[in-house]
Formats: C-alpha cells, sequence, structure tokens
C-alpha cells in the first residue's frame, strides 16, 4: 500500500525533498552572502538563486521527473525551457525580497522563506506540465 502511494506520488514527493534541499541551499547561501559576507539583499539573493537552479534542474533532470532527453537539440530545449522558467520566478522572488527587505524592512530570512514557498510550488507546476512533461503527454 505505500509502495503504491509513493508510485502514484513520487514525482511530488521527490520534488518536495530535492526542493526542500534546493530550498535549504538557497536560504543559507543567501543567509552567508547577506548575514556574514556583507554583500548587499540583491547580490547576495542572486547569488543564492544560480546556485539553485544549477541543483534543481540537475535533481529534477535525472531523479523526480526521470528526463530522457534523446538528442542535443531536446536537451538544449529543456534546459532553456528550465531556465526561462526560473528566470521568470527568480524574478518575482527578487521582487518580494526587494519589497520585504529593502522597503518594508521586514526580516530578510522571513522574506526568504515566503518567497521560497510561491517559487517552489510555481516552479513545480511548470516543471512537471511543461519542461519535463513526457513526449507521450505532449
Amino acid at each position: 500500500m505505500i509502495k503504491n502511494i509513493f508510485l502514484k506520488y513520487k514525482a511530488a514527493i521527490l520534488y518536495l525533498f530535492f526542493g526542500g534541499c534546493t530550498t535549504v541551499i538557497n536560504i543559507v547561501t543567501y543567509g552567508i552572502c547577506m548575514n556574514v559576507l556583507g554583500m548587499g539583499n540583491i547580490i547576495s539573493n542572486i547569488i543564492a538563486w544560480l546556485l539553485a537552479v544549477i541543483g534543481a534542474y540537475v535533481t529534477n533532470k535525472i531523479w523526480v521527473f526521470e528526463s530522457d532527453t534523446k538528442t542535443l537539440k531536446m536537451l538544449l530545449i529543456e534546459i532553456f525551457n528550465f531556465a526561462s522558467c526560473r528566470i521568470v520566478t527568480g524574478g518575482i522572488d527578487l521582487l518580494i525580497m526587494y519589497i520585504g527587505v529593502d522597503v518594508l524592512n521586514y526580516n530578510n530570512l522571513v522574506i526568504k522563506v515566503i518567497a521560497n514557498v510561491f517559487v517552489i510550488v510555481s516552479n513545480y507546476f511548470a516543471s512537471k506540465f511543461w519542461i519535463f512533461k513526457k513526449e507521450e503527454n505532449k
């Protein structure tokens, strides 16, 4: 029974696990850059975002959505689509961080967590239904 549930929700479960790992990387990197190294809010967020996106692509491709690109062209399209989606949600993340931290002066790590919840949900649906959608379902 547990195996059947896992198989039915495998992608979502793995996405939550790896998304959690990616979120930790994002928040810890941001916290170190901003609070330890004294970098600005936006620069810290961009560095954290870049590391998180690289990690997310690898884990999503291999383990979460088990993408099997057959050609270099398919791989490049997949990378382009992934990067495009992450740029959009990264921009939204930056906007939330700018407004929450720089304009409203809220706690930077609290706002970072709030921004990440939005980003994780948005990226899951984009990955599942667009970027890593199985060929037979396209």
